[in-house]
């Protein structure tokens, strides 16, 4: 049974448009419909529709359900006001990442997080042993199977989504979210999401999720592009995002990936402590962009040589919105400056990089 993949709501449109399915975090999710650059370009020109399904929910409810989530969190919670929307970590102790999270704003006594795919167990079980070590009354509910997400990206998402919904209704500003109806369906509606180009992630029941799925395919006719997983990995490193599993684990801390503007080191969290220590000796490694010369793609793992030592590629692409081989990876943090020349191990010859600031990609306003 555990060699079994999970499938999210829209499995079966997935398979009626032909989109290429491969194994994902547990999950058999569509790589691609036509091809990924082509869905990434749409994004960037018009708009895309992903499903995010697999990603996970779990609801924080009780007295102490702020409490809790000031405990478990990096950000700072206490300036949340309901609907809003934020950034953070999950850290252990020593501050290495159990998951990037984003974390919703229902109420003082609600709120929930959105959580990687990979980590749902082992985050809902971490939240569930920083709360009974502290005592707190709270509720913790796994919503994860009975959510599906469906994210609407590109310079149109907004046009696309407004037109299903109603004409009195005003839309979330950014970092925030509105409960309301999407085509007759009650949801979520979140202006967040990864692609570096405005939009929404719209949470839904799951059992809604095919029917939301058609009304907006058929509301974006001609202006939205089915989009699959490669297409949101090539965006996303052309933003310099971090995926868990690559950038972020438990042997990284967020200062290390860059993220330090999501810690709220003035007050108390799990991993604050470890992490305050380190803001004041500076981490011995940082995550940095790359832009390599030609083509050669610098994938996961392939060794980055530098002066100072050897660091190591997360993730590779060839970005198609820059036209440029772009990658992210780990350098000694006397190399992490931008201009420093570097040479990536590419298939056992090496070619010559660069680090540069992220994101790699801007949209000309």
């Amino acid at each position: 049974m555990s060699g079994e993949l999970q499938r999210t709501p829209l499995h079966a449109r997935h398979r009626e448009a032909g989109a290429r399915m491969m194994p994902f975090a547990g999950f058999e999710m569509p790589v691609s419909y036509s091809s990924i650059v082509a869905e990434h370009r749409a994004v960037r020109a018009s708009a895309g529709i992903f499903d995010v399904s697999h990603m996970g929910e779990i609801r924080l409810r009780g007295a102490a359900a702020d409490e809790l989530a000031q405990r478990l969190f990096s950000n700072d919670v206490s300036k949340m006001e309901p609907r809003r929307v934020r950034y953070g970590l999950l850290c252990l102790p020593d501050g290495g990442v159990v998951d990037d999270v984003t974390l919703y704003r229902v109420s003082d006594s609600e709120l929930f997080f959105c959580v990687n795919a990979s980590n749902i167990a082992g985050d809902l079980a971490w939240m569930r042993e920083v709360r009974d070590e502290s005592g707190l009354d709270c509720e913790l509910i796994d919503e994860s199977s009975g959510t599906a997400l469906l994210a609407v990206q590109g310079p149109a998402a907004r046009a696309i989504v407004a037109s299903l919904r109603p004409a009195d209704v005003d839309a979330p500003r950014r970092w925030r979210f509105v409960a309301g109806e999407v085509a007759d369906v009650e949801v979520q509606l979140s202006r967040t999401g990864i692609s570096g180009e405005d939009g929404y992630e719209i949470y839904a029941p799951a059992e809604r999720a095919a029917e939301l799925w058609d009304r907006l395919i058929e509301a974006g006719a001609g202006r939205l592009a089915p989009a699959g997983l490669g297409a949101r990995d090539t965006l996303r490193t052309e933003m310099g995002f971090p995926l868990y599993g690559h950038e972020l684990d438990r042997r990284t801390t967020p200062l290390e990936a860059g993220l330090e503007r999501f810690l709220a080191l003035d007050r108390e969290f799990v991993g604050r402590e470890a992490l305050a220590a380190q803001a004041e000796s500076g981490p011995d490694r940082r995550l940095v962009g790359l832009l390599m010369e030609g083509r050669a793609v610098a994938r996961e793992g392939y060794p980055i040589h530098t002066s100072a030592g050897t660091g190591r590629v997360t993730s590779g692409t060839f970005g198609p919105s820059i036209k440029r081989s772009i990658a992210l990876g780990y350098v000694p943090a006397e190399e992490s400056a931008s201009g420093t020349r570097v040479e990536v191990e590419v298939r056992g010859r090496r070619v010559a990089g660069q680090v540069t600031g992220i994101p790699f990609y801007r949209r000309k306003s």
